[in-house]
């Protein structure tokens, strides 16, 4: 006999919605909450675009409301990283901790994906303040001000062409002399009045008392005509990827070329039976709360038809 019917590894809005849906099926599932209780979100202020707050909901607070509720649906939530798994095996394996190992019926992965940064100091020291890595998400508190958008491939364009909605001015901030992303990307970015391309800049520092107020840049950085540039700006948005939290089931769950979870089209499903993915490690596109919240709803669902057959 396995230890849970129902096993959800990661606890943002994916992992805990599947545990909301997965207790109310009364499947009694075991959460494991990973290294970052809450996830990703967490590492935001404010949340305005989730449905049902009006005014707007604390991140940490969204996140603790969703476990309260996942606990009254019989959830156990646990702490707790996963080191190792072996889903081959009936009932799957999974190891925690490098301590000990649970079995499970039907397995829900819901690890998420972080994104990249630079690496600097400063990225820390204004996280919540001025930096993001989300300008759907964060955006919107950024209206009618200048913020800047780090990249130069299609995410970085989108973003930057979002925010140019809703800011007064968007600098992109591109390390090499020429745009990675595709050609309409590119023509709508040089359309766009109120984007100024900075090509061969790196950004060095961020300035600004109680957020971000400039960021310190390099122009042709090693070579001989390199200057210093200081730009003036309220947001600074990363827009250099992300990576999927996936490296533990590559060994039998296949991805795509970035390494996010492959599921079946129209489903939570994996080529595993038993075994299926919710949220942001699967989700290449959107990224949002929302759309990880209902990939948790239909992982949960199609867990407990998977469990009932």
């Amino acid at each position: 006999m396995s230890d849970t019917k129902c096993l959800i590894i990661g606890s943002g809005p994916a992992g805990y919605t599947a545990a909301i849906y997965a207790g109310r099926a009364n499947l009694s599932p075991t959460l494991y909450e990973g290294m970052q209780p809450g996830g990703q979100l967490t590492t935001t202020t404010i949340i305005e675009n989730f449905p049902g707050y009006p005014e707007g909901v604390d991140a940490n607070q969204m996140m603790a409301d969703l476990r309260q509720q996942a606990q009254r649906f019989g959830a156990d939530i646990r702490p707790g990283v996963i080191t190792s798994v072996d889903l081959s095996a009936t009932p799957k394996r999974i190891e925690i901790d490098g301590e000990h190992t649970v079995t499970a019926d039907s397995v829900i992965i819901a690890t998420g994906a972080a994104a990249k940064y630079l690496g600097l100091s400063d990225e820390q020291k204004y996280a919540g303040q001025g930096v993001s890595a989300c300008a759907t998400c964060d955006g919107f508190f950024y209206r009618r001000k200048t913020v800047a958008v780090v990249g130069g491939g299609d995410t970085a364009c989108e973003e930057a062409l979002y925010l140019a909605g809703l800011c007064e001015k968007v600098y992109m901030i591109v390390r090499k002399p020429y745009l990675r992303a595709s050609d309409i990307m590119q023509k709508r970015v040089f359309d766009a009045p109120n984007i100024e391309v900075l090509f061969e800049h790196e950004t060095i520092g961020l300035t600004g008392e109680g957020g971000v107020e400039g960021a310190n840049l390099v122009y042709r950085r090693g070579k001989e005509d390199e200057q210093m540039v200081h730009i003036a700006i309220k947001g600074f948005f990363l827009a250099i990827g992300h990576t999927p939290n996936s490296a533990l089931f590559k060994n039998y769950l296949p991805t795509d070329n970035a390494g996010y979870l492959l599921h079946e089209p129209d489903s939570q499903r994996t080529v595993i039976p038993g075994v299926f993915v919710a949220g942001d490690v699967a989700d290449p596109h959107f990224r949002q709360a929302v759309t990880a919240a209902a990939s948790g709803c239909r992982a949960a669902i199609e867990a407990e038809r998977f469990l009932n057959q």
